[in-house]
């Protein structure tokens, strides 16, 4: 019978057939292969997905060249949940046609679901690979990142999921959903102060986005609280602990002015002068930033707190050119200072502060005019007399080794006029004086020395030197007699003196230097090359009652038989009324030398 049906096919093949035996038998192994296909295609229709991959399997054993066959296993074995099957049928059948673009895109959905499975069973690793694995066969579909991307947020690998949407912003630009997707990360990485800054760019571009104002309102609240603690602190006296809260206030909130303010404030009071000024700068920047849109009241607030960030930066710049000053860098104070005054002019104290570092650089015309602006600003306070007369007295100093003596003496003038309780200058311009041949000036100013000082040795022998003068030989009686009288008032006119001076005796000031001997005319005389110090204790009761009682046990009597070319006539000198009376006061600014 077979036989019979050999023969019977063999009547029906064709001439080309007959020349090619091959071809008949592949004819057969097609036939057989479509029919096993066929097979599989029922069974699939029919969801009987294991006869079907039966079906297939053995159609792909006839025909495995056939592209067709695999994919439809891969697509049994897809509804057998068995993604590694399907998988592998796939990428064969990619192999055969690597032109067709369908077969790694499916296959990509492939290894999502396998992913899915395995994220949902909690096999994170293995999900990974397989959600990588998609990613990579379709790279600008972003859901298969997303689902890479919560595999690493469930192994805990944060630091890979913030450097995944960190490449995505880069190369996609500003989305407000992943500004907000990296500001959780930034949260869970406890990075508080990058995950505001992200916070407040996806609200930009999403202003009413429900998820990042709840977040940025549990930072902005946590912030106040670290703010509170940091008040109480500081209140305390526990500067240290309430610059950690601040730190932790800024970490939660970076931009708002206040807290810069606050440890711009502390940082001052430590005496880390940088970096309170960089707090300060930044207060001064972030005033306003916060509201949007700005109200009305909020911008008030704003104005002064922009003032006050500007208030302490002056103070800063001026207690850190204190520092300097202490440390003998002067140049650096006066740059310091110089930023102080460019954002408050009107501050007298900044100007006193400066020309006294001018002052150590020995620049006395710029320390003058500092002090000349500083009165112009307050002229009643006494600190600054004080100084004026110091650097009047010290380019007279300069102007009588240089022979200037008229131009001297008016310098000492002017250094009187401020500060009249001073016995050096009357010294000094004593001796300007007598080189100017201005003996009656000379003379005054040696006598205001005696009723001062009346110890001062260096006094007695300047009126001795004034008596002996040539110009003054013709009165030389009358001034005897005139000294005669003014020992026997000594004691009151002194005590005139000393009243007038005792209004505020510490802040009078004494001389710390003296002219040296007339005899030695090669010998010039000695600038101050500092401000004179304040000393009381010339003034006490009991030293001036010493001295003028000794006065008067060493007068010469007042009887005189020698030949008399006038009548005796008592004199009597009275106390000066063209010196304004002065009322010296402390100084409670920011003076370097107050």
């Amino acid at each position: 019978m077979s036989d019979f049906v050999f023969k019977n096919l063999y009547i029906f093949q064709t001439p080309e057939m007959k020349k090619k035996p091959d071809m008949y038998g592949q004819l057969i192994i097609k036939e057989k292969a479509d029919k096993h296909y066929e097979a599989g295609v029922g069974a699939m229709s029919q969801s009987q997905f294991d006869k079907a991959v039966s079906c297939f399997s053995k159609a792909i054993l006839l025909q495995s060249h056939q592209t067709q066959f695999y994919v439809q296993r891969a697509e049994a074995y897809l509804q057998l949940c068995d993604f590694q099957s399907a998988a592998l049928d796939y990428k064969h059948a990619y192999s055969l046609q690597p032109e067709t673009e369908a077969y790694p895109q499916r296959l990509a959905f492939i290894y999502y679901l396998q992913g899915q499975c395995l994220f949902d069973s909690g096999k994170f690793l293995e999900a990974l690979e397989s959600f990588t694995k998609a990613a990579e066969l379709k790279p600008y579909f972003r859901p298969y990142h997303m689902r890479s991307l919560a595999c690493l947020t469930a192994l805990g690998r944060y630091s890979e999921c913030l450097r995944l949407v960190s490449n995505w912003l880069e190369t996609d630009g500003q989305s407000a959903d992943l500004l907000i997707l990296r500001a959780r990360l930034y949260h869970q990485l406890n990075q508080r102060t990058l995950c505001y800054h992200d916070l407040r760019s996806a609200l930009r571009l999403k202003p009413c986005c429900p998820v990042a104002l709840a977040l940025l309102k549990r930072l902005k609240e946590a912030a106040e609280h670290f703010h509170q603690a940091a008040v109480d602190k500081a209140l305390k006296g526990e500067l240290s602990d309430a610059l950690r809260k601040i730190n932790s206030a800024l970490e939660y909130n970076p931009s708002k002015a206040q807290y810069y303010l606050f440890r711009g404030i502390l940082y001052r009071r430590l005496r880390d002068f940088t970096a309170a000024i960089e707090d300060l700068v930044l207060a001064a920047q972030f005033c306003g930033v916060e509201e949007d849109p700005p109200q009305k009241h909020m911008q008030d607030n704003s104005e002064d707190l922009e003032e006050d960030a500007q208030t302490q930066l002056v103070l800063t710049y001026n207690d850190f050119a204190i520092q300097c000053f202490s440390c003998g860098l002067h140049s650096e104070a006066i740059m310091l200072l110089n930023k102080a005054i460019e954002k408050q002019r009107d501050a007298s104290e900044l100007f006193i502060n400066r020309g006294d570092c001018f002052f150590k650089l020995c620049d006395w015309t710029f320390a003058l005019a500092d002090y000349q602006q500083a009165e112009e600003m307050d002229p009643d306070n006494t600190t600054i007399w004080l100084r004026l007369a110091v650097i009047h007295n010290t380019m007279g100093l300069h102007s009588y080794n240089d022979k200037k003596y008229q131009e001297a003496a008016d310098k000492f003038s002017v250094a009187i006029r401020y500060n009249p309780g001073v016995v050096q200058y009357y010294e000094n311009r004593a001796k300007a004086y007598s080189k100017v041949a201005k003996m009656e000036e000379a003379k005054k100013d040696a006598i205001s020395v005696l009723i001062l000082e009346p110890t001062n040795d260096q006094a007695r022998c300047s009126l001795t030197d004034i008596m002996s003068c040539a110009t003054a030989q013709s009165v030389k009686t009358l001034l005897v007699t005139k000294i005669q009288a003014f020992k026997i008032a000594a004691s009151k006119v002194s005590r005139v003196g000393r009243m007038a001076l005792a209004k505020d005796y510490s802040q009078s000031q004494t001389s710390s230097q003296k002219l040296q001997a007339e005899d030695c005319p090669e010998q010039k005389i000695k600038p101050r090359v500092a401000p004179v110090e304040l000393d009381s204790k010339l003034f006490k009761t009991k030293q001036m009652n010493e001295s003028v009682k000794r006065a008067l046990q060493q007068r010469q009597p007042l009887h005189y038989d020698g030949p008399r070319l006038a009548p005796i006539h008592s004199v009597r000198e009275e106390p000066s009324t063209q010196q304004r009376p002065y009322m010296w006061r402390k100084f409670g600014g920011f003076g370097l030398n107050c």
